[in-house]
């Protein structure tokens, strides 16, 4: 049975909370149960995580190396920022969706920037909470297959 891991950073915790016009009202654990449901209908098998730490979730990266066959990340500010992020998912060699609850393309410049986005099998942008879904969606149908992350890069 594959294992995905849904891992969230910095603010995540405050979600239904924290600017609801813009973050929607849904709390990190309506997400989880959303992603949850979909897990079972799948088959697999989910962890989540979150913290406002980095060095925490570059540690939960690591741990996921040889165990976890993907990974759901929503790195919140620090996908604009964290070079040692990016670098531990790299050296993690786990299969890695981004998602971000909103459209960052449509916000301040500074969140266009996405440094986890090359390193990504895919990028999921402004479809809020069903955004982790198509995620663990794609990994789930991308488990044991080569990704283009693999190809040549």
């Amino acid at each position: 049975m594959s294992r995905f891991l849904v891992l969230n950073g910095p603010n995540l915790d405050m979600l239904g909370m924290r600017k609801p016009e813009v973050y929607g009202r849904k709390t990190l654990a309506d997400i989880e149960a959303l992603v949850r449901d979909r897990a079972g209908e799948l088959g697999v098998e989910v962890e989540f995580a979150q913290s406002n730490h980095e060095g925490e979730l570059i540690d939960r990266i690591h741990a996921a190396r040889g165990v976890m066959d993907g990974l759901v990340l929503n790195a919140g500010g620090l996908a604009h920022t964290s070079v040692v992020l990016r670098d531990a998912v790299e050296a993690s060699e786990v299969p890695m969706v981004e998602v971000h609850l909103t459209n960052v393309h449509a916000r301040e410049s500074f969140r266009h920037r996405l440094l986890l986005a090359p390193i990504a099998i895919g990028v999921i942008a402004g479809l809020g909470p069903m955004g982790y879904v198509f995620a663990l969606d794609a990994l789930a149908e991308n488990a044991g297959r080569d990704t283009v992350r693999d190809q040549g890069r």
